[in-house]
């Protein structure tokens, strides 16, 4: 099984127009709510959590790529860090777990979290992993 590894944004900031002085950003305040969630998941003892300067999709934080060596990156977009981000970081590792299960990390579109729909971006294909590609 290869090894699967969250990166989040850790510069994500949509609550405002500016971060205030002394504040966490909603990247790292979403980084901080998985890591500590996860210590909590034995299946998700083996996931990789980095922390990403910046994943260029400012206008769409909070970001979070999902992502494998022989399967497709999952990209979230608008990963809110606000009163909804219980139901959203247990959203990302419920989903998570759903493509660490699978052997080519296709995760079908009914059992991927309702919350997290809306916030997929992209799917983009291994490049150790070309077939079916069209």
């Amino acid at each position: 099984m290869s090894e699967t590894t969250l990166f989040i944004c850790k510069s994500c900031h949509r609550s405002s127009a500016e971060v205030p002085t002394n504040e966490p950003c909603d990247g790292a305040i979403l980084l901080e709510k998985i890591s500590n969630l996860c210590e909590n998941h034995e299946s998700l003892m083996e996931l990789k959590i980095k922390s990403v300067g910046c994943l260029w999709a400012c206008s769409r934080g909070c970001v979070v790529a999902v992502s494998s060596l022989k399967k497709p990156t999952w990209l979230f977009v608008d990963i809110k860090a606000d009163e909804t981000i219980d139901e959203n970081t247990t959203a990302l590792l419920e989903f998570t777990q759903l493509y660490i299960n699978s052997r080519k990390g296709n995760v079908p579109w009914e059992k991927v979290p309702e919350v997290l729909q809306s916030a997929i971006f992209a799917q983009i294909p291994s490049v150790l992993n070309h077939e079916n590609l069209d």
